[in-house]
This record gives C-alpha cells, structure tokens and sequence, in this order.
C-alpha cells in the first residue's frame, strides 16, 4: 500500500477530507522520524515498535579494489511487531 492509497483508506473510513488526511499522516511521519533521530524508540501499543537497533563496527570489502574498509558503528530503524499483530496477520494472510 502507497502513502496515496492509505490516505485514500483513511478519508474513506473517518470521512475527513484527503488534505486533512495527508496532512495528518505527513505530520505523523516527521515527528516519528525526529523522535528516532534523537535517539528515542517509538512504541505504538498493539501495533508495534519502532526502535534503533546499533551495529557494531565491521571490517568490509571493496571487492572491486579487493580493498578492505571499516565500516564505524552506527544505529538503523526497526520495526518490531506487537504480539497480537503478528497472531493477526499470521492467522489471517494466505500464503
């Protein structure tokens, strides 16, 4: 599903105009990515979580060079699932 559709969806059910809509979810999507770039998680109950997880520093390959780089240390955005949303969509999704 795009941004497009789930506004669309959104309007749909609650009646609100697609502008208000639109506004709300881009309104929404900044301030969880300001809240995760000060190194806060987000937790949305029955739905999930979204947290930093941290990767360590790595020895990598240029294969192309067939050099070797150091990747540093650094955070990256996850996603984990509430327990009743993962029992949701495991019963409802068909392979």
């Amino acid at each position: 599903m795009t941004k497009a559709k789930l506004v669309s969806e959104i309007a749909n059910r609650t009646g609100v105009e697609k502008v208000t809509v639109l506004n709300i979810v881009e309104t929404f999507m900044e301030v969880m990515k300001d809240t995760m770039c000060k190194g806060e998680n987000v937790y949305l109950r029955g739905f999930g979580s979204f947290i930093l997880k941290r990767r360590a520093e790595k020895i990598g390959r240029n294969i192309t060079k067939n050099t070797s780089i150091r990747i540093p240390a650094h955070y990256i955005p996850a996603f984990k699932p509430a327990k009743p949303f993962s029992t949701e969509v495991k019963t409802k999704v068909k392979a």
